[in-house]
């Protein structure tokens, strides 16, 4: 990429759309699954017998068993919704920009 090229996506002001919307789901979804993993260890260190009590009085699964399950299936679903956002609207976006910057 020529330098020419390079300063036209910079300037461009979709680059800069794309930057901000681009960075705000990345640190919104990381938010999330941060507080989805330390509430999990918190709840591990600071209450303890709820995560080891059963589900139910006639089951030997304990609730942190669906607790951890839960918390791995979130960061799935996190995880799909970037790659949703990223195929549906951050691509075309970065082809427009790059079209604009060979002009």
């Amino acid at each position: 990429m020529s330098n020419l090229s390079a300063s036209r996506i910079l300037n461009n002001p979709n680059y800069r759309k794309l930057i901000k919307q681009r960075d705000t789901l990345a640190w919104t979804l990381s938010a999330c699954v941060l507080v989805l993993y330390f509430g999990f260890v918190l709840m591990v260190a600071f209450a303890p017998e709820v995560l080891t009590s059963p589900i139910s009085d006639t089951s030997v699964i304990p609730v942190g068993m669906l607790v951890g399950v839960g918390v791995i299936i979130c960061s799935i679903i996190l995880t799909g919704i970037y790659v949703t956002q990223a195929n549906g609207k951050f691509d075309p976006m970065i082809e427009a920009i790059m079209k604009d910057a060979a002009k």
